[in-house]
């Protein structure tokens, strides 16, 4: 099941206290304060896992909670802080504060970590409170409250060339032809019900992942259809390919749909680099296509006649995507 987004509850730990202590020893009979300080409570840390592709397990789970720092002890000795709990998202996660609304990490890199939250510092012993007015300090302090947040968490997927399209459009078909992603294909909307991901090896030492997402309908941006809950996914996208039906007999206004429908969710998604695939070419007349083929959407964009099924112009269309992502 692919997951996209969930919202989690996380608490760092306490600082443990310091004590008050006094020396105890043969023929020492009143010796000094050596209360130890408290321990640090645990950190929340949330680190970026390349292994994991879904949010799926935060449904499961969502509170995640480190442990207390020990209290201090007695011979000056520091109590134990607390181990951190560690949190792992799929790269392209962002972390959002569910109640201020405040960004506070994108975890695009594989590996890479933050502490969301922070653990309590430990309290201080009485030993740290003598001084030469005060042999006999009987003083300390509790260590210091964690912090807690509601998180909010959205995956937006890490693509090179994201597939934009109407219902039964075809991309799921071309992803399928182009890359080893297998996605569900069928003649009926809304086959694509969740985003697929496909690499795809164009040349020896060139290769590129692209994303298909389903398919969009007039009035998207505004929650129509599926197309909303998953165009964030293609905001990180360097290049865009809007594949439409070449038998539909309104090609250039379903493109200015495509474009407004991007331009509502996002105004700089339409200004990335962009491909226009005519798809299902082989169910075309011969006519048709050599219409198709002198058809104009716009300076810079690419045009292609295409066939995921017969293959018929894929090898150009996955030419011009290379081109497109190297001059990105």
């Amino acid at each position: 099941m692919f997951i996209d987004s969930a919202k989690i509850f996380v608490r760092s730990g306490r600082g443990g206290n310091g004590i008050i202590h006094w020396r105890r020893e043969k023929y020492v009979p009143k010796g000094g304060p050596d209360g130890g300080n408290g321990g640090k409570g645990g950190d929340v840390i949330i680190r970026a896992d390349k292994q994991l592709h879904t949010l799926l397990d935060f449904r499961y789970k969502r509170r995640y909670v480190a442990n207390n720092g020990n209290p201090g002890e007695g011979s000056n000795c520091e109590g134990r802080s607390a181990e951190d709990a560690v949190i792992r998202v799929p790269c392209g996660t962002i972390i959002t504060n569910a109640d201020t609304n405040e960004v506070m990490a994108d975890m695009v890199e594989a590996g890479s970590e933050v502490v969301i939250a922070k653990g309590g510092r430990g309290g201080k012993g009485n030993w740290v409170f003598k001084s030469s007015t005060n042999q006999a300090p009987r003083i300390c302090t509790p260590g210091e409250e964690g912090v807690e947040y509601n998180l909010l968490l959205e995956l937006k997927l890490l693509a090179d060339v994201g597939l934009v399209g109407f219902p039964n459009a075809g991309k799921s078909t071309l992803i399928s032809s182009i890359s080893a992603a297998k996605p569900k294909i069928a003649d009926y909307p809304f086959t694509t019900l969740v985003p697929n991901l496909g690499m795809v090896y164009y040349q020896e030492g060139k290769s590129f992942v692209v994303a298909d997402i389903p398919g969009l309908i007039e009035g998207a941006h505004e929650g129509k259809g599926l197309g909303i809950q998953f165009l964030r996914h293609i905001e990180r996208t360097r290049v865009l390919v809007y594949l439409i039906d070449c038998t539909s007999e309104t090609v250039k206004q379903d493109f200015k749909v495509l474009v407004n429908e991007l331009k509502s969710f996002n105004e700089d998604l339409p200004t990335k680099q962009s491909i226009v695939a005519l798809t299902k070419a082989d169910i075309a007349p011969e006519e048709l296509k050599a219409k198709l083929r002198k058809l104009r959407f716009g300076k810079g964009i690419a045009v292609h006649v295409i066939s995921a099924v017969t293959k018929e112009g894929i090898e150009g269309i996955l030419k011009s995507m290379w081109q497109a992502i190297e001059k990105e």
